[in-house]
């Protein structure tokens, strides 16, 4: 579509689906207004969705989107026997996607092992204070010896700023050589893209520069000549290697974009990755972590527990750009969300509470108990006194320094993760729970550790939270306590309220929250796993307001929901998500990158606007067409009748295709306006026979209001 056109074609389809959007999202508004003064009988006597469209909302709801074929394949099964599958994950060949995902190694790694492989600033400041050494793996090694040079390259930079905004007396600099910045921290670097970090590094002397430029026009030559791309993978990858880091670092800067790619091509897994830690090591942790997140949406059949995983992912939401939990983040999501997804609350909850990467987030590895021997008497024990004996008086001068009580966790695990706003607990009760989550800490967390309970740092004696005692028992305390707030009635009634807002509607009728408490109490907390039954989700998905007319495609998508479905309905051959994943950043939803720990919302009113609904517009766009990077769908297998002679025809087979003809007239009529556009139609005045450009038809479906919703 030329470039001048573009925006003329879209215009008047972002502004039409933002207006159908904003009215259905004012509908379902009122709509749940309407519903909190029905009765429950009237509730049920409401108009069912119509029996062939039961399958298309159950895969929009429990699923990422359909894929084509998906309603045949759900038809034949049954939706009873079909659910029943998907409530059994492991019951599921999911090889397919394990191949796909097979080259990220770093998804089976220990936080401690991804520092080790992928140097963060810290461990780059003990190499250069003494207090680590190299490694001795040459791959390794190549990558810490480029940070290393770059990081060197940062830190003279800073120092020379730094003498040229404060110049030293003429006999101070001719007598003694520039203090060393070795211990300046280097975090900033952290936010900046690869090719951020190189363009800041640039050289700053004459003869820095002369060096540089002389290494660099060599690389350009080695690039006109081929001499590097033609070697055979491995001997390319010894070639880089066995170069200076220096000379590593011009390649980062002579290789870019297509180009880069090429040099990695051929590569084994580990290779590429060491190649890609040269540039930037922490980029590959967050890349690979982001990548396997869309492929796994995208092409599990385990969506169920891939829904559920991003579900609770984002309840017990975790920041990826705070400090070491770029490194802990994937640990978090592989052995405390992922296994627990369709599994009890409680186990859940107990999990995340320990896992260093939420302990970490929230701070609550700092937290230190007023009367703890930490605070009392610093890093020395008090000498002949037992743990639980009573301090004389007068009380010992308080240890310096020292972090005290963090509440960050306290107040979160009670107002998000469990009882909600609402839930009936006071700010005491917050302070007590502070108190007795003291010690919860983490062993070394820059250097990728675990769990720890350090009992110097636990707050003694007894605590009184939601009118209970907790009697003083160490880290036993934080455990009842969890177990009291699993079993809490808010929280049944608070966890139960964001599923049925997930599965249901942005305001879901109390009705149906109420029974999903009840089951979630009565099944003693255990949320989807009883003996083979997952109890909570069958009782939302046996109700009628789930089966409600007014809750078909009437939940919002978020961009993450879009992205994913869209590449499923359109059968995309995903060889790279790299991509995708800057999509979702330009949309406003990076992966993993919510910071508060609210997580991102699942309400219409925080997607629905027209520079977002542009973005997603140019996306699905440039997905149907084929012009995505790393990315190739075949328009045609969109298709499941014979190919359409004109675009007007197939724009009608792609709706029931696509959308399973869910589509308004309106809509329909905005669409069709934009077939005369010829790079849509492929058509001019001298080829009237030329076959409709499918794709680009696909992209006008996948962009428009109804695809938006689910």
């Amino acid at each position: 579509m030329p470039a001048t056109r573009k925006p003329l074609v879209l215009i008047g389809l972002v502004l039409f689906a933002a207006a159908l959007l904003a009215a259905g999202d004012k509908k379902s508004k009122t709509n749940a207004s309407a519903e909190a003064a029905v009765s429950m009988d009237s509730r049920q006597s409401a108009p069912p969705i119509a029996d062939d469209k039961k399958i298309v909302h159950a895969l929009n709801r429990f699923t990422f989107g359909v894929r084509p074929g998906d309603v045949e394949r759900v038809r034949a099964m049954g939706l009873d026997q079909w659910l029943d599958q998907q409530l059994h994950p492991e019951k599921i060949d999911d090889s397919a996607v394990e191949a796909r995902i097979a080259p990220f190694r770093t998804l089976k790694m220990s936080a401690k092992e991804m520092v080790e492989n992928f140097p963060p600033p810290q461990v780059l400041k003990a190499i250069e204070n003494g207090r680590m050494s190299m490694p001795r793996d040459p791959g390794k090694r190549a990558v810490y010896e480029s940070r290393m040079a770059q990081y060197q390259e940062q830190q003279q930079k800073k120092q020379d700023g730094v003498a040229s905004a404060n110049p030293a007396p003429a006999a101070t600099t001719s007598s003694a050589p520039a203090p060393s910045t070795a211990s300046q921290d280097s975090a900033s670097m952290q936010g900046m893209s690869p090719a951020m970090q190189l363009n800041a590094n640039t050289p700053t002397t004459p003869e820095q520069r002369r060096q540089q430029k002389q290494r660099e026009d060599a690389m350009y030559a080695d690039l006109n000549g081929d001499q590097l791309l033609q070697k055979p993978a491995e001997e390319r990858y010894k070639a880089i290697l066995k170069m200076s880091p220096e000379e590593r670092l011009d390649l980062a800067r002579v290789y870019k974009g297509e180009k880069a790619m090429h040099v990695i091509d051929g590569m084994r897994p580990e290779q590429r990755e060491t190649i890609e830690a040269i540039v930037q090591p922490q980029a590959v942790v967050g890349g690979e972590l982001a990548q396997a997140k869309l492929l796994r949406a995208i092409y599990s059949d385990r969506q169920l527990e891939e829904v559920m995983t991003d579900f609770w992912f984002n309840h017990f939401n975790v920041f990826i750009g705070k400090g070491p939990d770029r490194y802990m983040i994937n640990a978090y999501e592989r052995e405390v969300i992922r296994p627990h997804a369709l599994g009890k609350f409680k186990d859940l909850l107990t999990a995340t509470a320990k896992s260093p990467a939420m302990l970490f987030y929230l701070d609550n590895w700092q937290s230190v108990g007023p009367d703890s021997d930490l605070a009392l008497y610093g890093p020395q024990r008090r000498p002949g006194r037992g743990r639980n004996a009573r301090f004389p008086h007068p009380r010992p001068q308080q240890a310096k320094n020292r972090s005290g009580l963090n509440e960050n966790y306290a107040r979160e695990i009670m107002e998000l993760h469990t009882l909600g706003v609402d839930g009936g607990y006071s700010q005491k009760d917050v302070t007590e729970l502070a108190k007795v989550l003291t010690g919860w800490s983490i062993e070394q967390p820059q250097l990728g550790g675990n769990f720890k309970f350090n009992e110097r740092a636990h707050e003694p004696g007894p605590k009184y939270i939601l009118g209970r005692k907790i009697g003083e028992h160490g880290e036993k305390e934080g455990e009842e306590m969890l177990d009291i707030l699993a079993h809490h009635p808010s929280t049944a009634r608070f966890i139960s309220r964001k599923l049925a807002m997930r599965f249901v509607s942005d305001n879901p009728p109390d009705t149906l929250v109420a029974r999903m408490a009840e089951t979630f109490q009565k099944k003693d907390g255990d949320i989807f796993f009883l003996e083979g039954f997952r109890q909570v989700l069958r009782t939302l998905f046996r109700s009628p307001e789930f089966w409600a007319a007014d809750a078909y495609r009437a939940k919002m998508k978020t961009p993450f929901e879009f992205v994913v479905s869209a590449a499923r309905a359109s059968g995309a051959d995903i060889q790279n998500a790299m991509p995708l994943v800057g999509t979702l950043n330009r949309m406003g939803m990076p992966l993993y990158g919510m910071q508060p720990p609210t997580g991102y919302s699942m309400k219409a009113e925080a997607w629905v606007n027209s520079s977002a609904l542009l973005n997603r517009m140019n996306f699905a766009l440039q997905l149907g067409s084929g012009k995505l990077p790393g990315t190739t769908v075949n328009p045609q297998d969109l298709l499941r009748g014979p190919a359409p002679a004109d675009a007007e025809a197939a724009l009608a087979a792609l709706e029931q295709d696509i959308l399973a003809g869910d589509v308004s007239a309106q809509t329909h009529a905005v669409m069709e306006k934009q077939l005369s556009d010829p790079q849509i139609s492929q058509r001019k005045l001298d080829d009237a026979n030329k076959t409709p450009n499918y794709g680009a038809i696909a992209g006008l479906i996948m962009g428009s209001p109804e695809f938006q919703r689910r």
